[in-house]
């Protein structure tokens, strides 16, 4: 039976959890620390001990509240906390404080781009404080499930977003963005191999033009962007199909098989009543003021979306230089750093894009442990554009020289390793006759109009200079002396 695809639109909402770089955990002081020896980092609170009170993580509030500024949110005022209560394993008071009906952050959005250039706005519901789990490990006995429950009690933010994304692709680059923005803003680190970042996808179709939602699916153990976007492709294809065979979707979870690519039941889906919320009466109110507010505006840090537009309107680079100077922070400070000595802004760029990165990525190195100081990238750039070395010789040879002495100047390496170029006319003058005199035919060829022969004078003067001529000094005394004989 042939299938038309097209006919059918998805309908994707995400779900998406932050473990936030707090140093201890929600409501105790535990340590919150990724890596630890298994039930380290726990306490009466995370344990759950009869007669202990959780508190306020004020360090979490102002990360959340950061998030929610940098998304264009509304923040609540008055913040209440809930008891959101099933069956955990992993979480040994046997329920998890969380915020329902007054979540933190309400409305905004995250901007995407997508591979065609197409620009899309993919709003937010809600943005919650809550707690995280323990973790189940099912790989260290033959026989039972291990429990480390280091991770319960970890501050979490949730991002739900509105069912806005149509495709696995818009789910990718939403993914992307908010993993940028909580790095820039310091509060996750967003690895999503490691469990900090986690997402859950909610996918349904409807036939075109429609204006109900389908069965909504739940997705879940996404360990990569990546694998978000191929589970929501088999996701979509499973269920246009199943309604094509005239089967019914279930309102369920699925889990997503990596290594196969398609995804399995896990259980029917629970409704918001299962979880049979009530107001937690452990955990007072939090009165957020615009004071604190202002204050949480005054520590934020210049956001990708702000310095894109920067770097394309201020220092006139190109859409695609100033995506990938923004995709990482790091970097973006780091190519900043450099334009406070030079304002050679394309040359600073193309450094930090192709030399530095190219070194970086062989040697696994980040750039925050780079042995060059911003200085010195613009020192050699200052080199090149006085026209002391040329543009290959700084890359391949100087560049790695700077590398393994470090504290040595620019100027002495190209010394030593005696790339000086020469702009003195006497001496350029000296190599570009011999290199006429070489091809006399050649002479008459450029006289007859053949001008292009002025590439094969000037490579036999970088020859018998040894690279060392000034290229734009001697291509210019080249045509001169042609001219002239």
């Amino acid at each position: 039976m042939e299938i038309d695809y097209t006919k059918y639109e998805p309908v994707i909402g995400l779900e998406v959890h932050a473990q936030m770089l707090t140093k201890s955990k929600a409501y105790c002081s535990d340590g919150n620390e990724y890596g630890a020896l298994p039930n380290t980092l726990v306490g009466p609170v995370s344990l759950g001990h009869p007669g202990t009170l959780p508190v306020h993580n004020k360090e979490a509030v102002k990360y959340a509240v950061k998030l929610g500024v940098a998304c264009n949110c509304q923040i609540a005022e008055f913040n209440y906390y809930a008891r959101k209560n099933y069956f955990y394993a992993d979480l040994p008071k046997g329920y998890q404080i969380s915020q329902d009906s007054t979540p933190i952050c309400k409305g905004g959005h995250i901007d995407i781009k997508l591979k065609d250039g197409t620009e899309k706005r993919i709003g937010l519901t809600r943005i919650h404080m809550e707690e995280d789990t323990g973790k189940s490990m099912h790989d260290q006995d033959l026989y039972d499930t291990l429990i480390d429950y280091n991770r319960a009690g970890v501050p979490l933010v949730e991002m739900v977003s509105e069912p806005d994304i149509r495709s696995g692709e818009e789910a990718y680059q939403y993914l992307t963005e908010i993993r940028k923005l909580v790095r820039y803003l310091g509060i996750c680190d967003g690895n999503m191999e490691e469990g900090s970042m986690r997402c859950d996808a909610n996918v349904s179709v409807r036939l075109k033009g429609a204006q109900a939602f389908g069965v909504k699916v739940e997705v879940k153990n996404m360990n990569s962007i990546s694998n978000v976007q191929r589970a929501i492709d088999f996701e979509i294809k499973r269920q246009i199909e199943a309604i094509e065979k005239g089967e019914k979707i279930y309102q369920e979870t699925r889990t997503f098989n990596a290594l196969k690519g398609d995804t399995m039941v896990m259980r029917s889906k629970e409704g918001a009543s299962d979880y049979r919320y009530f107001p937690e009466p452990d955990l007072p109110p939090l009165h957020i003021t615009d004071a604190f507010i202002n204050e949480v505006k005054s520590q934020m840090p210049e956001l990708p979306k702000e310095l894109h537009a920067k770097f394309t309107s201020v220092y006139g680079l190109n859409e695609y230089d100033s995506s990938v100077l923004t995709d990482n922070k790091e970097t973006a400070q780091y190519f900043e750093s450099i334009l406070a000595h030079t304002k050679n802004y394309k040359a600073a760029a193309n450094w930090v894009m192709v030399h530095i990165r190219g070194y970086l990525n062989d040697q696994a190195v980040d750039i925050v442990n780079f042995v060059l100081g911003p200085e010195k990238i613009a020192e050699v750039i200052a080199m090149v554009d006085e026209g002391k070395i040329s543009n290959s010789a700084a890359s391949q040879k100087v560049f790695p020289a700077m590398i393994n002495t470090p504290q040595q100047s620019v100027l002495a390496i190209a010394e030593s390793l005696n790339l000086m170029q020469q702009s003195d006319s006497g001496e350029l003058q000296k190599w570009i006759d011999e290199a006429i005199s070489k091809f006399p035919e050649k002479v008459i060829e450029y006289k007859a109009g053949k001008t292009s022969l002025v590439g094969l004078f000037m490579g036999e003067v970088m020859k018998l200079s040894k690279g060392k001529a000034d290229p734009k000094i001697a291509n210019k005394m080249v045509m001169e002396t042609l001219d002239r004989n």
